[in-house]
């Protein structure tokens, strides 16, 4: 599967193996662990953040991920997205410093 993912101007294309998505499910549980007990999300507190919360966490680290140009990462944080939020085909990730308002697309 391909995801985009566009940081500002520039749009990176990820191609999610489909053993990735069934393979990572373990990576994927872990970092849901990790938000289960709310997340700080920018400015804001989210005790409980739903599945596109969850997916716009996910895209800062895939953020950091892409800036590392560690292609691991980039691979399983693309994956969690496509696996946790179907449909989405595009990320549009806000560097202005608010993580809420990161997009996710569908076509």
């Amino acid at each position: 599967m391909l995801l985009k993912v566009t940081v500002a101007e520039q749009t990176f294309r990820v191609n999610v193996p489909s053993d990735v998505l069934e393979d990572g499910e373990d990576f994927f549980h872990s970092l849901d662990r990790d938000m289960d007990s709310g997340w700080q999300m920018s400015r804001v507190w989210v005790a409980n953040p739903d599945a596109v919360q969850r997916c716009q966490i996910v895209a800062d680290k895939l953020l950091t991920a892409l800036e590392q140009d560690n292609e691991q990462s980039i691979g399983l944080l693309a994956a969690y997205i496509l696996k946790r939020c179907p449909g989405t085909t595009e990320v549009v990730v806000d560097t202005a410093g608010n993580m809420l308002d990161t997009q996710l697309r569908r076509e």
